[in-house]
């Protein structure tokens, strides 16, 4: 294919490039995948009023995250078995981060078994990471069609590396397919993931570490209230890319509200249908402190390995910052509200 030139570009060289599985297994949403377009389509419905005559020759994207200052506000959502997409996975995903800035935040899942859930903190408190991004919205795996209808298994030269899975086979045979009509991804959450979590399971967590604790999956007002209650230290605006409650709101529709109930108490970021320069000029308008892109980066992934990982966020950078200069803004601190207007005629009501 010739040089993307946007990011739909690298979308396309990603459907036509991976087995029909894998492809599957990245692109799914929940159920009917309302919420997973809707991602997307909600960015579509805020549009933007700039302001001329603005000194812009210079323009200023870093900022500060968890206290730490990185270039731009544009970050990596977590994506799984990224080997699928290209054989170095997550290692060439890194690298590729690596190059544009250095800050590393694991995401963590709380396991039933308590001792692999603290054994993780601890090698990523050795390993040196940043933070800490607990995963509140799968206590069960939600409903994808696509991977049930594929019967999808985890490819038989990968495993879950920082998970023993070994004994579950022998238990509970997640691999013989014939006996259920659920994927071996949902059959290994249900198996290794703790579906009784709740706020207490966030004061356990904070109890044995020192980083600082992130909730991502927070999708009201009520639960940001919670959140900053039980002591955690920033949000994710998340739903998960639309894979887990189908017909939930859009990330974009929700991150007003949640920034509004925590009153400048934490950070707020967001994840969900960021797919180009001004998305992440709207997400920061409507109050999140940064954005993080997931299906992109695996586009990326797919075209070049560490390059089109490095290419990826590379051009979205580049976007954000000629949206920052026709909107008027030459820093973050610019970038407000009023630089929206929310057209409703583009709002599908059920």
């Amino acid at each position: 294919m010739s040089k993307p030139v946007c990011l739909a570009d690298f979308e396309v060289h990603f459907l036509q490039s991976l087995d029909r599985i894998a492809r599957d297994y990245f692109t799914s949403g929940a159920n009917q995948e309302q919420t997973a377009r809707d991602n997307v389509e909600a960015f579509k419905r805020y549009r933007l009023r700039p302001r001329m005559l603005r000194d812009v020759s210079n323009v200023n994207m870093k900022t500060t995250i968890m206290g730490n200052e990185i270039d731009f506000p544009i970050g990596i959502a977590p994506t799984a078995i990224q080997k699928m997409a290209h054989p170095e996975g997550g290692v060439a995903t890194a690298r590729g981060n690596c190059n544009h800035k250095g800050l590393r935040w694991f995401q963590l899942y709380v396991f039933r078994n308590k001792q692999t859930t603290m054994n993780l903190i601890q090698r990523v408190e050795q390993a040196g990471y940043k933070a800490l991004v607990v995963t509140v919205d799968q206590p069960v795996v939600g409903k994808r069609l696509a991977d049930d209808r594929n019967k999808y298994s985890i490819p038989s030269h990968l495993k879950l590396v920082n998970v023993n899975t070994d004994g579950l086979r022998s238990v509970h045979n997640p691999l013989d397919t014939q006996q259920s009509t659920e994927s071996v991804v949902h059959q290994y959450t249900h198996t290794l993931m703790d579906s009784k979590l709740t706020w207490d399971t966030i004061t356990w967590v904070k109890s044995f570490t020192k980083l600082p604790v992130i909730a991502k999956g927070i999708l009201t007002g009520e639960d940001a209230k919670l959140a900053v209650q039980h002591g955690v230290d920033g949000i994710i605006v998340s739903n998960h890319g639309g894979r887990q409650l189908d017909g939930v709101l859009a990330t974009s529709d929700v991150l007003g509200e949640i920034v509004e109930a925590v009153e400048g108490r934490v950070e707020v970021y967001l994840d969900g249908g960021v797919r180009q320069g001004t998305d992440v000029l709207k997400a920061l308008a409507l109050g999140a402190k940064a954005v993080f892109i997931g299906r992109p980066v695996l586009w990326g992934l797919a075209y070049q390995g560490q390059t089109g990982v490095e290419e990826v966020l590379r051009m979205v950078k580049e976007e954000f910052k000629l949206a920052m200069a026709l909107s008027g803004c030459a820093k973050l601190s610019d970038i407000q509200p009023s630089l929206l207007a929310y057209d409703r005629k583009y709002y599908c009501k059920l």
